[in-house]
């Protein structure tokens, strides 16, 4: 079995060197395992070309022939693997709503699941179910339809927000001077769409956009909102990252004017998460919080 083991890694990976770091071995106990292996099969299965080693035409045919009997062990330990873990749920979302959204309130969930474990990945990335270690995946815009099992959660909304020092230097008198102030931009990434931004802001009220000195544009919404709580300028903050802040003080709206996003969160899920402990539980608690959230960014008059 060993000189089957060596034999078949050498083939999948195309050479001594590389089979002996997988399989943690010397490249002289690789060489010295395929003799074993051509001496069990009666046959040459290696020849050397020059100053390395390749299979030969025979050597290749029994390869395809004992690849799927390791594929199938590799994928039986993989399993294995994975039903160490069964108790860990793993959340991925974009990275802001990871940080400012659900990663504050996750907290509470978990004190209620004392036996539950949970992950939470920040990735822009979208995961592929049943291949990457993700049970459910939270994302924006169209990127869910790649998914099979989904469901939408909320659409949320920005309000300029600015901190409390700078809102006091400025001496704001109608909601247009904000556009006068030190501006925030956001800029997402394509896949995602555009996020509202100043102009779409300036046409909502009804003014002329007046640009004045220059714009810092950030690729995280988390990173520009930590800018204008440190007093850098005016945000066009989702109420869903910056509420917290907003209700402690950090952040401040002078003017609750809301422009509503594009297109809403969803949440999506691998339906073997749902076989998990907890798993049909974390998916209706992660319903429930965005339920709660669409409440709270709309406008009262919406």
């Amino acid at each position: 079995m060993r000189a089957l083991q060596a034999f078949e890694a050498f083939g999948r990976l195309g050479s001594a060197t590389a089979a002996a770091i997988e399989l943690g071995v010397t490249v002289g106990a690789i060489s010295q395992q395929l003799r074993k292996a051509e001496a069990e099969a009666g046959l040459r299965l290696v020849e050397r070309k020059g100053k390395s080693i390749a299979l030969t035409t025979r050597g290749r045919q029994y390869h395809d022939n004992i690849k799927a009997a390791f594929d199938a062990l590799r994928e039986a330990q993989a399993r294995i693997e994975r039903s160490r873990s069964e108790a860990t749920l793993t959340i991925s979302c974009l990275p802001s709503l990871a940080s400012k959204w659900i990663g504050a309130q996750l907290f509470d969930w978990q004190s209620s699941h004392p036996a539950a474990t949970v992950r939470l990945i920040g990735d822009d990335a979208e995961p592929r179910f049943g291949t990457d270690e993700v049970d459910f995946r939270l994302t924006y815009g169209d990127q869910v339809t790649r998914f099979d099992h989904r469901t939408e959660l909320f659409t949320d909304w920005v309000v300029p927000a600015c901190s409390p020092a700078l809102l006091a230097r400025l001496k704001l008198q109608t909601s247009a001077d904000i556009l006068d102030a030190p501006l925030l931009g956001i800029e997402w990434n394509r896949t995602q769409g555009a996020a509202p931004g100043w102009d779409d802001w300036a046409t909502h009220v009804g003014v002329p956009r007046r640009k004045a000195s220059g714009e810092v544009a950030f690729s995280m919404s988390s990173a520009a909102i930590d800018a204008a709580i440190n007093g850098r300028g005016f945000v066009l903050a989702q109420l869903s990252m910056a509420a917290e802040d907003i209700a402690t003080g950090r952040l401040v709206v002078p003017f609750d004017i809301r422009l509503k996003l594009s297109h809403p969160y969803s949440l999506a899920w691998d339906p073997a998460a749902l076989e998990k402990p907890f798993g049909a539980e974390l998916r209706r608690w992660i319903q429930t919080i965005s339920h709660r959230q669409k409440a709270i960014s709309a406008p009262l008059a919406d």
